[in-house]
């Protein structure tokens, strides 16, 4: 399950890279840095993955393909 992402977070994502690029960060603020990004990436990955679930495309024949059905429930291949 992907953790939601608050303005809360986006706003310490912005805070730690700010201080970031002026005093250098601490090690344990560089790992929750890292954590907050992949959580972002993750979030804005599943929102995207949602809305292509979503097209469908009216093909030349009048036909609709639903795109979410087609391709959007497919596993992941193992890494």
């Amino acid at each position: 399950m992907i953790k939601l992402i608050t303005q809360k977070d986006i706003d310490r994502i912005n805070e730690l890279y700010h201080k970031q690029k002026g005093e250098g960060l601490t090690p344990e603020e560089k790992e929750e840095q890292s954590k907050l990004r992949g959580a972002y990436i993750a979030a804005i990955r599943q929102n995207l993955r949602g809305s292509l679930n979503n097209i469908s495309i009216v093909e030349k024949d009048g036909s609709i393909t639903d795109l979410g059905k087609k391709y959007g429930d497919k596993e992941k291949p193992e890494s």
